[in-house]
């Protein structure tokens, strides 16, 4: 008896259930309503025109069936609108179709995976999302500056700045959301300098007790079309040892001292990758070094040896795409192929095959009022002694000229996806 019991228990809270979805406020029962009415008239509208002799009355019901039709799929469409809807919120200004095409088509797009930080990383990102949600951004964590430095001495975490702007790159949360992570306090208030995202890491780390946690905790508030992975959870510095043989620690001071850099090493030695960065980079299509800071933010990747080591065994097409301008202070000076010699001589020969320079011209106004008093030029782009290396160089113009120099986001997406047909 009790077994019999139980079961009725289970039908009839069964039938409770599909009575839910004619709850008020859920938004379903109208499109409900409406797909039923589509089908009454298709039902209705074909038993008559099989009967009907006349012709005229024949074309009122094909016209009927066909009205029900259309109100059937406007009814099925809203419904599956309406559940979409209560599961991604965001959605709810973007078309089914987008929708639909942001979670099927971009989920079948290549695996790509980049590898560096900073503002540059966070271009490139910002791209390849509109074209695949498989990225994996591989970010450096030894960053010392800032928002990230201070809230890396007070708490004793990874520094977030890099890695929030990566995730903010990757969001397919409303810009509200976006800016909000992006908000900076002003000098008036105590949070001088902050931004809420670096902040909003910071409790994560907190209250999860582990930072990558806090990653993967925050992508999900985002909702990222991709993953955002520290190359290391160890705490490193960057050091760079100049010509001069000086050495400066720090990745904001290293800049600021202005001393040709002959090489850089992570301090302490022999840190080790993060698991996903090596898995994410063996099931790689395409791996994508920079753009970015090559000394600060492209090269500290690097120094870890699980990451260089797993870059060069992999079968993806691997790129380097060069900076537009010089760095004071890193790069002065520097042709495409001193910026690629540097690459490899703290790396391996074969960490890229290709590498992509930009051929538009820097308008002389946006130099002169902005980067030459700064002693910032356009890289030279030395083809010949680059190809003389053994290396392939792919010119394009991917530059986006405003107050800035920057790379334009879906150029550089577009040039680097164009290298799929050779995976």
């Amino acid at each position: 008896m009790k077994k019999n019991f139980n079961l009725k228990d289970i039908k009839l809270n069964k039938i409770k259930g599909m009575f839910k979805w004619l709850y008020p406020g859920i938004g379903i029962k109208r499109w409900i309503g409406l797909s039923a009415f589509g089908i009454i008239l298709v039902i209705t509208g074909s038993i008559s025109l099989r009967t009907e002799e006349y012709w005229f009355v024949q074309i009122l019901d094909a016209i009927v069936v066909i009205s029900g039709i259309i109100v059937l799929i406007l009814g099925i469409k809203r419904m599956v609108r309406s559940f979409i809807l209560a599961i991604i919120p965001s959605s709810r200004d973007t078309e089914l179709v987008d929708i639909l095409y942001q979670k099927k088509q971009l989920g079948r797009g290549p695996k790509i995976v980049t590898v560096g930080g900073g503002t540059g990383l966070s271009v490139l990102l910002s791209g390849l999302k509109e074209y695949t949600s498989n990225i994996t951004a591989i970010v450096t964590v030894a960053d010392s500056g800032g928002s990230s430095g201070r809230l890396r001495e007070q708490f004793d975490i990874l520094p977030p700045g890099d890695i929030r702007n990566c995730l903010v790159a990757l969001a397919d949360a409303p810009t509200l959301m976006r800016d909000l992570f992006q908000f900076r306090f002003d000098e008036a208030s105590e949070l001088s300098g902050h931004s809420f995202g670096n902040l909003f890491i910071t409790v994560m780390t907190r209250l999860t007790g582990d930072f990558e946690k806090a990653i993967k905790e925050t992508s999900k508030v985002l909702a990222l079309r991709g993953q955002v992975i520290p190359s290391t959870l160890n705490n490193v510095a960057l050091v760079a040892q100049h010509k001069d043989g000086s050495t400066t620690e720090g990745e904001d001071e290293i800049p600021k001292v202005h001393i040709p850099i002959d090489r850089v090493y992570l301090k302490p030695t022999g840190s080790l990758a993060t698991p996903e960065a090596i898995k994410a980079i063996e099931e790689a299509e395409i791996i994508v070094l920079g753009p970015g800071s090559l000394y600060t933010s492209i090269i500290p990747n690097l120094l870890i040896n699980e990451i260089t080591n797993s870059i060069v065994a992999s079968g993806a097409i691997k790129i380097y795409v060069c900076n537009v301008m010089t760095q004071p202070g890193e790069t002065d000076g520097y042709t495409v192929s001193d910026h690629i010699k540097t690459l490899i001589r703290h790396s391996h020969p074969r960490i890229f095959d290709y590498c992509i320079v930009n051929t538009e011209e820097i308008p002389i106004d946006i130099r002169r009022k902005r980067y030459e008093q700064e002693n910032a030029y356009p890289v030279v782009n030395d083809t010949k002694k680059i190809e003389s290396m053994g290396y392939r160089i792919i010119e394009d113009d991917i530059v986006m000229v405003q107050d800035v120099i920057r790379h334009n986001p879906l150029k550089l997406a577009k040039t680097i996806l164009s290298f799929i047909e050779e995976v």
